[in-house]
This record gives C-alpha cells, structure tokens and sequence, in this order.
C-alpha cells in the first residue's frame, strides 16, 4: 500500500485535546478498527550508524525519509508492517508491506527474500530493504505510545489523532513488543494532536485551529524521544549533527540499559492493523 497526504502537527495540553476531541465528533467518528477507537502502537525505527536519518529531520531537508516495523499487538500470530515514511516538500508519501511476525528478524538479517512474504507486498518490501541496505541501517530506538484516533464521517479523508504516553526503549534487535522491561517514559510535555488530510483542507478545520490557537510545529516522534534518550545519556547515540559522545560506543558495545518496566499496555483488537494513512 502506498499513499500520499498531507500532515499537520501541534503539541496541546491534555485539556485541550479532550476539548478538541469532542468539537471534532459532529465531523469524526472513532476508528473503526478498534472498538474504542484507542489502541498502543509500537514502533522500531532503523537509522545508520551515524544516524543520518535523525540528521535529516534536525537540519530540515525536505526530501527526506524514515525506515520503521510497526506493530499493535504482543500476539504472536499478529503481523508487522515495514514501513517508508518520506517527506516530498509538504507532502508525506507512505508505504507499507504486511509481515508475519516471525519473518521480520530474518529479513532484517537477510536470511530470507522479501518474496517470503508473498507478491502482494514484494514491492514496497523489497524497497524498504534495498532502502535498509544503502545505509546500512539497523534498529536504533522502539517508540511507544497510546493513540485515540478519529476518522471523517464524510469522504474527504481527514483523518485526527491524539497521542499519549510516550516512550522509548533503546534497542540494537528486532524486538516488538508492546510491553516487558527496557521501556523509559518521557517525561510531559502534553498530547500530540496530528490532523492528516489527502485532497483540501476542509473549513470546518480551519475554524478549529483558529479557535484553539493552535500552532503547526515539526514534531518526528523518532527524532524526539531519541534527543531526550541522548540528552540523559541514556544508552542513545549523539543526534546532534556533526557531533559525537561515549553513547554511541556504549549502544555499538550491546551495552544493555535496565529501566523498571512500564505498566502493560492496551493492545489493538484487530488481527492485521490495517490502518489507512497512521503517521
């Protein structure tokens, strides 16, 4: 699956997004791939060795990229999705191909071929990993987070969610899951709100960045929760461009780092996560 849309983000305080979730719901409804419309997502991002992927969200290139697995649920027999996010000028374009679960460390380690997977998702998988390969990239850091997402009632694919929770575990594997140890919560700094749209920018929303004064910010959760990581030295490599630090060789050691594990998260109640247009 490919699409191609466009991206708004702000950071609001949780008053704000509960009162911005319900003006929203005479044009939105909750997602209907869960049944509350809330669900956790984990995520492992894959960079190069020096990051250069990180580099290029801090220094703002415009046609840029980010490799990551995404996953809903712990279950075993649920499926992962490898995923191209990329950034063309203001528009963001998206692939994704659906893995079994048990095939993304073999992949990752390029002992199967994406034909493994089946034909349907040859394509953009063979991509991520022609994408993987001509920068090296490995895993980095797994981003967590709790999502409360809203999709139009019309047809014009606005699509709006909240998300809470965040954290991040500092990893150099393929794991996935949702829950056990190694997770570190960041610390405030409100609900990222994200109104994502693919043909124009309906009134309705206009009026409603208007009413709460809300202001457009750059805001890659990756590039985010792996500054915070690096800033207390957490086992995280520098991501200050051009600069260097002793994490970097701690991480290349497979130096572990122990946090007290997180409490268990909700986990998604649909077996495949297809989810249309997810950040």
């Amino acid at each position: 699956m490919i699409r191609s849309r466009h991206e708004l983000k702000y950071l609001v305080t949780e008053a704000q997004a509960v009162a911005i979730a319900e003006r929203i719901r005479p044009f939105m409804l909750p997602d209907r791939h869960s049944t509350t419309g809330a669900y956790s997502i984990v995520s492992l991002y894959l960079d190069s060795d020096d990051l250069r992927l990180c580099k290029d969200s801090l220094e703002g290139i415009k046609n840029r990229f980010k490799l990551r697995i995404r996953s809903y649920s712990d279950d075993p027999d649920a499926p992962c999705f490898f995923e191209i996010k990329r950034r063309v000028n203001q528009v963001i374009v998206k692939s994704r191909s659906r893995v079994p679960r048990g095939l993304a460390g073999p992949l990752l380690a390029d002992a199967v071929r994406p034909s493994a997977v089946g034909s349907n998702e040859y394509k953009n998988l063979a991509q991520f990993l022609y994408y993987r390969q001509q920068i090296k990239a490995g895993p980095v850091v797994r981003v967590r987070y709790f999502r409360q997402a809203f999709e139009s009632r019309f047809a014009d694919e606005v699509r709006v969610t909240f998300d809470r929770q965040l954290s991040l575990s500092i990893t150099r594997t393929h794991e996935l899951g949702l829950n056990g140890p190694g997770w570190q919560r960041v610390p405030g700094r409100g609900v990222v709100l994200e109104i994502k749209f693919t043909h124009g920018y309906p009134t309705w929303v206009s009026r409603l960045v208007q009413q709460f004064g809300l202001q457009a910010q750059s805001m890659s959760k990756y590039v985010r929760l792996l500054t915070h990581a690096s800033a207390l030295r957490f086992c995280a490599p520098a991501v200050q461009p051009k600069v260097a630090c002793q994490a970097v060789e701690a991480m290349h050691q497979g130096r572990r780092c122990g946090v007290n594990p997180d409490a268990q998260v909700t986990q998604r109640g649909d077996s495949d996560g297809a989810i249309v247009a997810l950040a």
